[in-house]
């Protein structure tokens, strides 16, 4: 079962969507849940960095994390790959203020279903990226 299979069972299993938002930036992760909520989706959790991240979705078992590439420590390629080991990873959804081309030619981890830059985050363009949908 891929990433987007398990995203599609959990959604139908519990009728919701769960979403955690990983950014270094406090006013960044409010304006994200604020606009998520709004849009119906169920932001579980929030964490600063990669340690965060990774406890977060240990503990809350989101179905998707909307992660920021540029984080403390561990950048959010990083923190995708160890997300991806995990026995039953989330879908990961990369964000950041700068284009997916500046950080280079580097090879996404299996659970990254695409990027979204910040400007653009909406549960609109969210949701297509998770149901393999173009936004």
């Amino acid at each position: 079962m891929d990433a987007g299979d398990t995203v599609t069972a959990r959604q139908a299993a519990v009728g919701q969507l769960r979403i955690l938002v990983v950014d270094d930036h406090a006013g960044f992760r409010r304006r994200a849940r604020s606009l998520l909520e709004e849009a119906g989706l169920d932001v579980v959790g929030e964490a600063a960095d990669g340690r965060e991240c990774l406890e977060a979705v240990t503990v809350l078992h989101p179905d998707a994390v909307v992660l920021d590439i540029r984080l403390p420590g561990d950048d959010g390629f990083v923190v995708a790959d160890r997300l991806a080991a995990l026995e039953r990873p989330p879908s990961v959804v990369l964000v950041s203020s700068r284009s997916l081309a500046d950080f280079g030619e580097r090879s996404l981890p299996s659970c990254v279903r695409g990027f979204i830059a910040k400007a653009d985050l909406s549960a609109t363009a969210l949701r297509a990226l998770l149901a393999d949908e173009p936004a």
